[in-house]
């Protein structure tokens, strides 16, 4: 099991747990507009931290931006594993040919 898969697991599994007790059943009960919001918030640190190629924040915010991601995801009932299906798809197909797909 990959940390990814093990970081989502633990996040379903608190999903549940007291908001008092849990930065992501806090998350998780503000909803699912927020979890998005949270995720948007740490992707633009993570483009700022890129943009000043501050690598070392950069590392730190992408951690931020894939566990926020995980919760997003979660709180729409999208699993890791049909995001990670998705990918495998699309394994060995251009970028290009792929967009070209999508029409």
């Amino acid at each position: 099991m990959s940390v990814l898969e093990r970081l989502s697991a633990t996040i379903e599994a608190r999903r549940g747990a007291d908001p008092a007790s849990s930065h992501t059943a806090k998350l998780f009960a503000k909803g699912p507009l927020k979890c998005a919001e949270k995720f948007g918030e740490e992707a633009v640190e993570a483009i700022v931290a890129a943009a000043a190629d501050d690598r070392d924040n950069l590392t730190y915010e992408a951690a931020d931006v894939l566990y926020h991601l995980l919760v997003m995801l979660a709180a729409r009932d999208i699993p890791l594993s049909a995001v990670l299906a998705e990918l495998e798809r699309r394994e060995g197909t251009s970028g290009i040919a792929e967009k070209a797909s999508r029409g």
